[in-house]
Order: C-alpha cells, then structure tokens, then sequence
C-alpha cells in the first residue's frame, strides 16, 4: 500500500514540474529565456530545442538575446522564432539575434491569463486521474484481500490529502503566474 501512494506522490510531483514548465514558456511582460523553451530549429538535418543550438540570455527586462553556438544555424533559429508564432520579432544582425519583447496590451493579458488558467485546469484533471488510479488499484487489492478495508480507507485518505496539497500548490502557481501577467 505505501507503494501506491509512494508512486503517486512521485507522478503528482511530475505533474507540479510540467505545470512549472508549462507556465514559464507563458509570456508576461518581462524578458523570460524560458519563454523559447518550446521553439524547434531545424538544424543539422533534425528539429532540435532552440537551447541545444544557442545560448539565450535576457540582458535586459524587455530584450532576449539568442546567440547561436555556430553562427550557420543563425536563420534557421530565426525563421524557428518567426513561425513559433509567439508574438516575438526577430532583429537577425549575423552574430545574434535580439528579440524586443514588446508590452503587451489589456487584452492580450486576459488571453494569457485564461490560457494559463487552461493549463492549470488541465494539471489539476492529471492529479484527479493519479488520485483515481492509486484508489482504483486499492480497492482491487481489497478485493484481491491482498489489503484489509481498514488499510484501503486509511490509503485513500492519504491519497486524497496528497491530491489537496498537490491541487493547492498549482493554485499557488497560477496565482503567481496571473499575478506576473497582470503586472504592467
């Protein structure tokens, strides 16, 4: 039984890492290197992270630069950011490629704040499915006898504070990310 609830606790902290993922690649305001994590180069006859062909660095709030490890790939990396379609325009000068980040208006931060909300729903729906795999395999133990009645509510009910402390810490997430949104 403490395996179950081991290995859930185990896939519900994978879940709060992607959700730390899946947010930061969320642009706000402010230069954010994490905000390319998800650009593909095509370079070297395959699609690659934009981070395994160039270093990113943010120099300043609103400036990302991109300087790539050989400056061949340096279009390639640049038409990758073009159809990434993040909003970004890049500035190729044949070294490195600087991306303005430009303020972003009323609007297109609400979008950004439901698009936020959207993954953070989609995070929660994840650890609901873990919770309801680890009770389903309980009760099947029950009926395995493989564990007593006792020991399957005891196991649900650690199942279901992991799921409320996993649930609180992506609402804690969120909070923040909306927060850094909004900010102007």
């Amino acid at each position: 039984m403490q395996k179950i609830i081991d290995d859930s606790k185990t896939r519900m902290e994978k879940v709060i890492d992607s959700t730390k993922k899946e947010l930061a690649s969320i642009r706000t305001g402010r230069a954010n290197p994490a905000l390319l994590d998800r650009v593909e180069v095509e370079a070297y006859g395959s699609r690659m992270p934009l981070n395994q062909v160039a270093m990113v660095s943010a120099p300043e709030p609103r400036m990302l630069i991109v300087q790539p490890y050989d400056r061949s790939t340096i279009s390639a990396i640049d038409k990758a950011i073009r159809i990434a379609d993040l909003g970004l325009n890049p500035t190729n000068d044949g070294q490195l490629i600087r991306l303005a980040i430009p303020t972003l208006t009323e609007e297109r931060r609400k979008d950004l704040v439901k698009f936020a909300k959207k993954v953070s729903e989609e995070m929660k729906i994840a650890v609901r499915n873990v919770r309801r795999e680890a009770n389903d395999t309980l009760k099947k133990m029950e009926k395995e006898s493989t564990i007593t009645e006792d020991e399957n509510k005891k196991g649900q009910t650690e199942i279901q504070k992991l799921t409320d402390q996993y649930i609180a810490q992506i609402d804690q997430l969120l909070a923040a990310k909306e927060k850094d949104i909004m900010e102007v």
